[in-house]
């Protein structure tokens, strides 16, 4: 496992029913999920999944209801049992650790951040997010202090003594973040965490994600149905469909070359023009001289360009890298053919 993949997945299957192990051999040999149930009435919640998620990335698996993504995170912490396969973390098969070695990798190195948000109704916030570390052996002052700085990072300051009930579904959501965050852990998993959240709220939730991710470069699994969502927060994308892994990349990768029609399906209505950035659609070609140009970065996106070029009333950019190369450029013309998919729906 090379030293930037953080959690490595391989030939990971997950048969849910009584003779999982005896149905295994089909899935084996390419039977998928709708002929196993109708033949063998088991359920294929993963099949032969390999993936390796990134040191400090945030690394989204989506996918509809049913495609296996839940399935395949409670995995990573052995909150199920696979069928077969391995996921090696730290140079540990997390499949096969002891009952003792299993508890202290769930306390110690990973946190969990809920749809449901999961927090107990008779505590207050601050005893709520003080939960994890106390189950870590932390306790006394120590506990409150990790505590209260981040009941303060997440906007919860003043509400410590409230109890969940008291608090709108944004705010209990900021209580399992920061109780999440309190036990400092390398490991952050949010399973649909923020679906159960008005828009509004939930993009705030997600830029506060991203704001911390800039400060904690924490490994970081999300998952998410979502695709703005996805392409908003996520360094890599893993896309499953009927518990197959279909595609695993850059959100610059999923936009530009979808892996099948399912992906195809799933980016025709995004606004390619707001996530795709200008070194993904650049071109090499230099345009006459004549014309009038401005400089971009290549980090911005193609709604940043067209602004720029507007204002300037230019008639290309130069795109140029974080050292001030010069690596390509961007006119009307080809911005014009990369969005067209857009437009043609």
């Amino acid at each position: 496992m090379t030293q930037d993949v953080k959690i490595k997945i391989s030939n990971l299957t997950k048969v849910f029913g009584p003779h999982a192990k005896s149905v295994l051999k089909h899935v084996e040999n390419g039977m998928g999920k709708d002929d196993l149930l109708k033949e063998h009435k088991h359920v294929l919640g993963l099949s032969n999944i390999n993936l390796d998620l990134k040191n400090k990335n945030i690394e989204v698996i989506m996918g509809l209801s049913g495609s296996g993504k839940s399935t395949l995170i409670r995995h990573i912490n052995r909150l199920i049992e696979p069928t077969s396969g391995s996921i090696m973390i730290g140079g540990e098969d997390v499949i096969q650790m002891a009952p003792e070695s299993l508890r202290k990798f769930r306390q110690q190195k990973t946190a969990m951040v809920f749809q449901s948000f999961a927090l107990l109704p008779h505590k207050t916030v601050l005893d709520n997010v003080c939960y994890g570390v106390h189950l870590q052996g932390i306790a006394g002052e120590e506990a409150v202090s990790r505590a209260q700085r981040w009941i303060d990072r997440v906007g919860l300051t003043g509400y410590e003594d409230r109890y969940p009930t008291q608090l709108s579904g944004g705010m209990q959501q900021r209580v399992g973040l920061a109780r999440a965050l309190t036990c400092d852990t390398e490991i952050l998993m949010m399973d649909e965490a923020f679906s159960a959240l008005d828009p509004l709220i939930r993009s705030d939730m997600q830029d506060l994600l991203l704001q911390l991710q800039d400060e904690l470069h924490k490994t970081i699994v999300f998952i998410t149905h979502d695709l703005d969502e996805a392409l908003k927060i996520g360094d890599q994308i893993a896309i499953l469909n009927g518990g197959e892994l279909v595609q695993h990349g850059s959100p610059q990768d999923i936009l530009m070359s979808p892996a099948d029609q399912y992906v195809t399906d799933f980016v025709k209505k995004v606004n390619r023009s707001h996530v795709l950035h200008a070194e993904s659609v650049m071109i090499d070609a230099k345009p006459s001289d004549e014309h009038t140009s401005v400089v971009v970065k290549e980090s911005d996106s193609i709604d940043n360009v067209l602004c720029e070029l507007l204002r300037a009333d230019a008639d290309y950019a130069v795109v140029r890298n974080d050292s001030g190369v010069d690596t390509g450029y961007l006119t009307k013309r080809c911005i014009a053919h990369v969005v067209k998919p857009l437009a043609a729906d």
